[in-house]
């Protein structure tokens, strides 16, 4: 395809997106124009083989696609009533995939609505990665300090160890730190939190925040007690978890978070290097 016909397409697809409470999306009238259909009728086939295929997807059709209404002129002053739809970009991606390939605009349509989408799906992996990473440094922040507490009250690394086992004990309602390891896949060498969903993480977190807290407000000291204490508050979290008919036990492992922050920042350096090659071909 011919690099100023892209551009040209490029600049008219973007003029046509509309935004509504922060979402992106296209009346369904105009990308009928974009991509090339003379007739109403014929492009609403398109779209309803859309909808099927978003729906096999699992995606919910209403999600993606809303019917709607305007008004045109049909001279004289006079108006009437014409349906329409409001497509959100996936939405657009699915109607460009369906449609007559032969198009060069239904060509350049495939190719400009996935990477649309994908730029949405990082931005969406890349807020929940961050969610994960923050709770993830709070807790590393916890237990530093739960380490030196402890330490200034007689225990060593290796009473740590336990304490923190011990912990996890409860809150996994039985399974040790290394039961549960073994039950994830988790290597015995890499830190099981990094596996965790944020949920989790964030219990974990919470239960280590209080006994840090009373380990101060009551000068507990020596193993035996401060254990008791981070049990205790293991227990009043896993407590509230399950009320919720959270079993922090059952639930799946996260990609490791190590990894998963290494491939969207990759991801992100990939989409970047073909933002500038575009605009290079301008």
């Amino acid at each position: 395809m011919d690099k100023n016909i892209i551009t040209k397409l490029q600049q008219t697809f973007e003029d046509c997106v509309q935004t509504a409470g922060g979402l992106d999306f296209w009346f369904a009238r105009d990308l009928q124009k974009l991509l090339g259909y003379d007739k109403w009728e014929n492009f609403i086939k398109v779209i309803e083989k859309a909808k099927t295929a978003c729906k096999n997807s699992g995606y919910e059709i209403n999600d993606h696609f809303l019917d709607s209404r305007k008004k045109v002129e049909i001279g004289s002053g006079a108006e009437r009533e014409i349906e329409d739809a409001m497509l959100t970009r996936y939405a657009c991606y699915m109607v460009a995939q369906n449609g007559d390939s032969r198009k060069e605009e239904i060509a350049f349509a495939q190719s400009y609505f996935a990477v649309q989408t994908r730029k949405q799906e990082l931005i969406e992996q890349r807020i929940a990665l961050q969610e994960r990473f923050e709770a993830r440094s709070k807790f590393i922040a916890s237990e530093t300090e739960l380490s030196k507490l402890i330490y200034e009250r007689g225990v060593d690394n290796a009473g740590f160890a336990r304490i923190r086992s011990k912990g996890d004990q409860i809150l996994f309602g039985g399974y040790t730190t290394a039961q549960m390891k073994n039950k994830l896949g988790v290597s015995e060498t890499k830190p099981l939190a990094d596996f965790l969903p944020t949920i989790t993480v964030t219990a974990k977190n919470f239960a280590t925040e209080i006994t840090n807290f009373n380990l101060k407000k009551e000068e507990l000291k020596g193993e035996e007690s401060i254990t008791k204490e981070h049990m205790k508050n293991n227990a009043g979290v896993r407590g509230l978890l399950k009320k919720r008919g959270i079993k922090p036990e059952e639930l799946p492992p996260e990609e490791d978070i190590k990894k998963l922050e290494r491939k969207v920042k990759k991801d992100e350096q990939r989409l970047a290097n073909n933002s500038s090659e575009k605009k290079k071909l301008k």
